[in-house]
Formats: structure tokens, C-alpha cells, sequence
């Protein structure tokens, strides 16, 4: 049986410092066959210029340009749409994947049926790309869930996100990201799970860069707007929930949700999220 296609979607917004290491990762995997898609979404820095370069010497790559900056879902989305591979993986242009991680991934999915998404540990690095320290030293592989993974992800983080590859037809019954949403990670990771399963691999297979001012670095400044769209996502939990131990897990995330946006003086959301802990309380 030959190898199922694998497409890589690599997003690139302002990071042209950092791009071309990404890509290179991609052209570095073991497994074959990868088709390539890089979207630049917008950016101002030279990005596109540093992508085109290194896209010469690789003709088969698919090289997609937003105009204008339009957000990360509607990006990928776009991206998504024309691509061809029955996995897909999500590659930020600021890290960077380790040679195996298109062969694992592949390996995972293939021999689980039931599973969606396959995800992994990684290694956090700064700008300059030494180690900070491993997802794992947060969140010890023995404490990581497989399979149905629906109630542990309302709960509580342990996914990171660079790490994950997941089916094409799986995210196209999903309609894609929601695009009126900030950021795409925790509803992806809710609505998927309801439906399907996921499996972990406890191997460091992508290498995440902290870079100051990116998407997961302002999620926790004062009055992050991030927090509005983990608020309409809590809602979209509490209409998927079907039994008490979900019902729990949602009170459990919506406490932790209001302590955060009192913190970051997010006033109007931490209400909004009170709100509906009452309402998932009395249901």
C-alpha cells in the first residue's frame, strides 16, 4: 500500500526571520510524499520576498498571498481549501518540524481508525532557537489522555498546538476553523474531539519558537480579546455537553475562565462567563 499524502500548510505573518528554517524542516522529512502550501497572510517585513526565494529551488511547493492581513482561521482555511493530502498539519512559520514527525504522525493515524488527530511533545525555544524547556515538563506524558479526550480538553490544557496532524475529511465535516473566532486551537480542539479521537505520542517531533508579540504570547496580556472568543467557545461546549461529567468539566473551565479575566481586567467577559456558569449549574 502506498504512503497517503501528507500537506503541510505553513502560515507566515511578519516572521521572515524565521520562515525559511520552517521550510526547510519541511523539505528535511523522511516520509514522502508531502505536498507543500505556504500562505503568507499580509505581511509587511519581507516575507514574502525571503518565501519566493526559497520557493525557487522547490517548484512543486503551492505558494498562496493574502493581499491584506485577514487572521489566522480565515487563513488557513483558504489554504485548506485547495489542499490534496489525506493529513493535514498546521505549520506556523516560526517552528519548525523535526525530521520524523510526518512519519510518526502518518504511522498514528493509520493504525487508529477511529482517531482524528494525532499530537505529540515538543520543545519550547526562544528567538534564537535554544531550549527553553519540553511541553512534557509541564505536562508529564503519564498524565496525557488518548482516545476519547472530549472531557479532559474542557477541563484543562495539555495540547500543543504546532504538534498536532489531523484528517482533512475529518476537518472539512467541521466546516474548517470557525473564522469569527481570534484564535483557532480550543474550539478545533472541542469540536473534533466530540466526534473523534486523538492519540499522543510521547516524542519531542516539533520544535515551538516563543516569540514576543505572537498568538500565544498576547493571549494572556490585560484585556486580551482572546478571551471573548474562549467565552463563545465555553458556549458552544455548553450545547455539545450530553452527561453530568461534562456538565462538571464546563464549571470546572468556566471558574478558571472567570478568576483569568478578573485578572486581566477583562470585567465585561469574566460576566459573561459567570453568567454561564450559573446557567450550566442549573442545567
Amino acid at each position: 500500500m502506498s504512503n497517503p499524502l501528507v500537506t503541510v500548510i505553513c502560515v507566515c505573518y511578519n516572521q521572515a526571520r524565521f520562515v525559511t528554517e520552517a521550510l526547510d524542516s519541511v523539505a528535511a522529512q523522511t516520509y514522502q510524499p508531502i505536498e507543500l502550501i505556504v500562505i503568507d497572510d499580509g505581511s509587511t517585513d519581507g516575507s514574502k520576498e525571503v518565501i519566493e526565494k526559497w520557493i525557487a529551488n522547490q517548484p512543486d511547493t503551492v505558494l498562496l498571498l493574502n493581499g491584506t492581513n485577514i487572521g489566522y482561521c480565515k487563513t488557513f482555511n483558504k489554504a485548506a481549501a485547495v489542499a490534496k493530502g489525506k493529513y493535514l498539519i498546521d505549520l506556523s512559520a516560526d517552528d519548525w518540524l523535526l525530521p520524523e514527525r510526518v512519519a510518526v504522525g502518518v504511522q498514528a493515524l493509520e493504525s487508529n481508525p477511529q482517531a482524528g488527530v494525532t499530537f505529540s511533545d515538543a520543545e519550547h525555544v526562544n528567538e534564537s532557537g535554544t531550549k527553553i524547556n519540553l511541553h512534557s515538563d509541564r505536562f508529564p506524558h503519564q498524565t496525557i489522555p488518548s482516545g476519547d479526550v472530549y472531557q479532559e480538553v474542557i477541563k484543562r490544557f495539555f495540547i500543543c498546538s504546532p504538534t498536532m496532524m489531523f484528517s482533512r475529511a475529518m476537518f472539512e465535516e467541521l466546516g474548517g476553523h470557525d473564522e469569527t473566532l481570534d484564535y483557532e486551537d480550543f474550539d478545533f480542539w472541542i469540536r473534533s474531539s466530540r466526534k473523534y479521537h486523538y492519540t499522543y505520542t510521547p516524542w519531542v517531533l516539533v520544535k515551538k519558537r516563543k516569540v514576543d508579540g505572537s498568538l500565544s504570547d498576547v493571549q494572556f496580556r490585560l484585556r486580551s480579546a482572546h478571551s471573548a472568543s474562549t467565552l463563545r467557545v465555553c458556549e458552544k461546549i455548553y450545547k455539545l455537553n450530553k452527561t453530568e461529567a461534562e456538565r462538571k468539566a464546563l464549571n470546572t473551565r468556566l471558574r478558571y475562565e472567570i478568576i483569568l479575566n478578573l485578572r486581566l481586567l477583562n470585567f465585561k467577559i469574566a460576566r459573561g462567563f459567570f453568567k454561564l456558569w450559573m446557567r450550566n449549574r442549573s442545567a
